[in-house]
């Protein structure tokens, strides 16, 4: 199934993505069965917490070799993870400044995904909740530092408050491209970032989408929307989020579900359902 793009800054990015987070020995296995079904951006993470990059990267070069696709058809994305985020499987010196473990971890990555270069490189979440601290701009300084040097193509940030963001644009040489967050349904599916984004020029990437929201996968309305359609109400939030002008992303470990997430292409919603959607934990 052909999956939809827009371009970015000239670079080529699906409108879905498959993550590859808490696969553990399964990585290798779904990152290769999502490629198969038609997923063509991959998200993950230098974090071996919660992440197994270097499998990430077996299963492309698998399906590479199998003639599947060529790098070029893929979209790659990673992260950079501060110390309290790892375990003590670390992809850096501990004691190196933080512009140098953004080097040490970036230089990992490009290992692991058995790659030359990054389509996208986020920082995997500020280091306190509220504001940016001198280490949080250290980071994103050694991340412009690498995109500079053309070896990653787009630089964004995760897990991210609207104050933070407004700061790192701000003060940003290099401007962010993505906010990926965890995106709940009480708050609008994360409205007011979502706003932000739009206005700036950046590209929402919504996570647990499902996951973050199950109470809603039985509520009245969807159902009766999902029923009217013939689909699921998985399906009918996979394609709200297009709607709204999010790029999801599924982490589903079925080779069913990885069908019927794109699927979501082909539903079709009418205005008044989406915003009844956006609505829906009000």
């Amino acid at each position: 199934m052909p999956l939809e793009f827009e371009s970015i800054d000239d670079v080529q990015v699906p409108r879905f993505l498959y993550g590859t987070a808490w696969k553990e020995q399964a990585t290798q296995r779904l990152t290769e069965l999502a490629i198969r079904y038609g997923f063509r951006g991959i998200d993950t993470a230098n974090q071996r917490r919660h992440y197994d990059e270097a499998a990430v990267g077996q299963a492309i070069a698998a399906s590479m070799e199998s003639g599947l696709v060529v790098r070029t058809d893929l979209f790659l994305q990673t992260k950079f993870t501060f110390r309290p985020g790892q375990d003590d499987r670390l992809p850096y010196d501990p004691g190196a400044s933080v512009a140098v473990q953004v080097e040490q971890s970036f230089a990992s990555s490009l290992q692991h995904l058995q790659s030359e270069s990054i389509d996208s490189y986020l920082m995997h979440g500020p280091t306190s909740r509220a504001g940016l601290s001198p280490e949080d701009w250290e980071a994103w300084r050694a991340m412009e530092v690498i995109h500079d040097s053309g070896r990653v193509r787009l630089l964004g940030i995760c897990n991210v408050s609207l104050e933070q963001l407004q700061r790192l644009c701000d003060g940003a040489q290099v401007q962010p491209r993505f906010v990926q967050n965890r995106c709940f349904a009480r708050t609008r599916w994360d409205r007011d970032v979502r706003h932000f984004c739009a206005l700036h020029g950046l590209h929402y990437q919504g996570f647990s989408l499902l996951t973050a929201n199950r109470e809603l996968l039985t509520h009245p309305a969807l159902v009766k929307i999902a029923q009217k359609l013939g689909t699921s109400p998985s399906q009918i939030i996979f394609r709200f989020a297009l709607d709204v002008g999010m790029i999801p992303l599924t982490g589903t470990s079925d080779a069913e579900h990885m069908q019927a997430d794109l699927e979501a292409f082909h539903l079709s919603l009418e205005p008044e359902e989406v915003e009844q959607i956006e609505r829906l934990a009000l």
